[in-house]
């Protein structure tokens, strides 16, 4: 088999279960890294994924790992330990490419957002993929990859969404600092903000609704709605070595949303 781009690489990608990241982690694994997925309750899914990277000749593991409370991030890297130690026996548990993918959506505006909304949607957002980084340096070879997904949302006024925004706009700088503080060790970290993709998230508004999925369509400059591999592409290439000179930046995924 020739040589692949990521090759001897080993990814972690939270939330690989479902689409974007489903499709993260497929796309990584093709490209020849071993792949870390982690889940939140569907471990059929996850399964699914594991057995799709296998069947193309790839690696890949699965575990749970809930995020949102204090210690999540210390029991991802715990359990990511013990299951790549399976793919990798005899050496000492590394990671080359992190990617922050797990997220969830909060639609409140101000008056509407309660604390509790704000926490959650804070603990998950922002608190897991910083502290997640955090737990992980010692285990992120040097030259590695640091890629957050973030969203469109991030810098864009969304009022009905007001602190799911403001989580992307805090990921967003993190993304920043991080490059920063790690590029002595040839670590790179950028995050990728996708705008409306046609994931099960949305399916409840967009697919079987040909007016909403046009009106969606329409706020993109390319005119239609994002899809999981169009996240995953990019997110491919900001893995590989060709991204080596690229880093601190959010790369917009929207397809060009209000340009």
């Amino acid at each position: 088999m020739p040589a692949r781009p990521l090759d001897g690489k080993i990814a972690l990608v939270t939330g690989g279960s479902r689409g974007i990241g489903r499709a993260i982690a497929e796309r990584l694994g093709r490209d020849g890294a071993t792949v870390a997925l982690t889940y939140t309750r569907d471990e059929a899914a996850a399964g699914e994924v594991v057995a799709r990277i296998r069947e193309g000749g790839g690696r890949a593991v699965a575990f749970a790992a809930p995020l949102g409370h204090r210690g999540d991030a210390a029991a991802l890297w715990s359990a990511f330990d013990e299951r790549i130690a399976d793919q990798a026996p005899g050496t000492a548990p590394a990671v080359d490419i992190l990617v922050n993918n797990v997220g969830i959506a909060m639609t409140a505006d101000l008056t509407a957002l309660t604390e509790d909304d704000f926490d959650q949607v804070f603990a998950v957002n922002v608190r897991a993929p910083f502290f997640i980084v955090k737990e992980g340096l010692e285990r992120l070879r040097d030259g590695g990859r640091i890629i957050n997904i973030s969203s469109g949302a991030g810098r864009l006024a969304m009022p009905q969404a007001i602190a799911y925004g403001a989580t992307k706009g805090a990921l967003d700088n993190f993304t920043r600092n991080l490059a920063q503080a790690l590029g002595a060790r040839g670590i790179t970290a950028n995050a990728v903000a996708p705008g409306i993709v046609d994931t099960d998230v949305n399916a409840d508004w967009l697919r079987g609704d040909p007016a909403a999925e046009a009106d969606a369509a329409a706020r993109a400059a390319l005119g239609r709605v994002g899809r999981p591999d169009d996240i995953a592409d990019i997110v491919a290439f900001l893995a590989s070595h060709d991204a080596r000179w690229i880093t601190g930046k959010v790369i917009d995924a929207t397809g060009g949303v209000r340009l």
